[in-house]
């Protein structure tokens, strides 16, 4: 793609920033695009074999920036192969993962991805947690939000929520809450022209004016949710100066506590990547705190919000007894970490807590959540149903049963289909079915059979 082909003021400004280093920058349009995939380290850590395997035969090569991350070559399709159904990595553009890394969230803290679908920087932050405290993931559009959701369960996360509000909306119950904030700013996305036409169509100079403006109103939503002594990352994926180092000295102007700790570029004709920006924010420890009537909470399994107790909470701590008496038989080692039941409708979830965000009333009334927590169980007449959010999150050594399928086997791809698969007689119950040691969700065994549960939205067309 030559830049006679794209915007005319994009280039000009293009020309002003980098000056003889432009016809670089114009050179990579020649150039092809990056494609890369992250590794799930939720699921590596029981999948060593499934990883190696997978490096040679898909000729991966490291990503710089990401120690999980890899470039893999266009003729290679990663999104088809049953390891991407059992959430072993994530396809993200490379520049992408650079974010997450400089925000370098840490397991048992508070975190917040504030415009997070379709899910790569969660995914890539939740990774990092490896299950322990509390992410909240948010996606103001609701379909967006469902994408989000659906990523969410098939990397087999446990500890976030997946919430759909607008910024302010959170900002009023989320005071002062989080440890850390990825802010993936909704941006002009001139780094996505090499691989998106639409993104060529829709630039202007007035569209960058107006993502500037929107910018700055969810900037100044995460400042108020940003504890003292917590780290914000702002990141973008366009190129313009007014969208990046000028809302950071936008940024530093308005909040003198606010320090800039890093900022970083990466540019296409540079790296091997389509290019990112991300400039790192610490909150002073010294910034004023802010109080107010929530409850802490002690992560025992067993801590309820106090608007949780009694009977509003009744409902949901009977069904969790039930799953766990299921559990007890069918997913032997199988543990909650610290979080609360929460019913919707016949659904039981998992609402992971943290100190900071304990879900009490405030917080809980009338806020969107596509998926509390982990989704545990369909409750059923008289007995109990797993979920497949469940099964995504487990590893064979959990489960009573579980049955493993090659991933290159006939097998596999019939059970992706959403076909009743051959099992041994002895099997007989709700069965983890894998391949290569990776859950792919849950089948039921009876008289030599298993009957296929994997959701009908997730199979592959017959």
């Amino acid at each position: 793609m030559g830049k006679e082909l794209l915007p005319v003021g994009f280039v000009t400004s293009m020309n002003e920033i980098l000056g003889d280093a432009s016809c670089d920058f114009w050179d990579s349009y020649d150039s092809p695009r990056t494609h890369g995939l992250r590794l799930n380290r939720l699921k590596a850590v029981h999948a060593a074999d499934s990883v190696k395997k997978l490096i040679r035969d898909f000729r991966l090569t490291p990503v710089s920036w990401c120690d999980t991350g890899y470039y893999y070559d266009e003729s290679v399709r990663p999104g088809k192969h049953p390891y991407h159904a059992a959430g072993l990595y994530y396809i993200q553009e490379p520049s992408a993962m650079s974010a997450v890394e400089l925000l370098n969230p840490q397991p048992g803290e508070t975190i917040l991805d504030l415009a997070a679908a379709p899910g790569g920087k969660t995914s890539h932050i939740a990774s990092k947690m490896m299950g322990r405290g509390l992410l909240v993931s948010n996606e103001i559009h609701p379909e967006r939000a469902c994408i989000l959701a659906e990523n969410v369960e098939r990397m087999g996360i446990t500890n976030t929520v997946v919430t759909s509000a607008a910024p302010d909306q959170l900002s009023s119950r989320f005071v002062a809450c989080f440890d850390r904030i990825m802010l993936d700013a909704p941006c002009s996305g001139e780094g996505m022209f090499r691989k998106d036409a639409a993104a060529i169509a829709e630039w202007s100079p007035e569209h960058v004016d107006l993502c500037v403006a929107r910018q700055w109103d969810i900037v100044q939503e995460a400042y108020r949710m940003l504890k003292p002594g917590g780290t914000l990352a702002y990141s973008t994926c366009t190129f313009n100066t007014a969208e990046n180092e000028e809302m950071i000295e936008r940024i530093l102007s308005q909040y003198p506590e606010l320090e800039l700790q890093q900022m970083k570029r990466l540019w296409p004709h540079l790296e091997r990547g389509e290019g990112h920006f991300v400039a790192i924010l610490v909150k002073t420890p010294a910034a004023e705190a802010y109080s107010d009537d929530q409850e802490t909470f002690t992560n025992s399994g067993k801590a309820q919000a106090k608007s949780n107790r009694g009977g509003k909470q009744a409902p949901a701590l009977s069904a969790l007894a039930d799953f766990q008496d299921w559990a007890k038989q069918d997913l032997p080692g199988f543990e909650l970490g610290g979080g609360t039941p929460i019913l919707f409708g016949e659904e039981l979830y998992w609402l992971p807590v943290s100190e900071s965000v304990p879900w009490h009333d405030k917080q809980l009334k009338g806020l969107k959540m596509p998926r509390a927590g982990l989704h545990l169980a369909h409750l059923k007449k008289n007995r109990i149903e797993p979920a497949h959010a469940l099964a995504m999150s487990l590893n064979p050594g959990q489960a009573a049963r579980s049955w493993d399928l090659p991933s290159d086997s006939a097998e596999t791809a019939a059970y992706l289909r959403g076909e009743v698969i051959s099992i041994p007689s002895e099997y007989r119950g709700w069965t983890l079915v894998t391949t290569d040691g990776l859950p792919l969700g849950w089948g039921k065994a009876s008289g030599g059979q298993l009957k296929n549960h994997l959701p009908k939205g997730l199979r592959n067309p017959k």
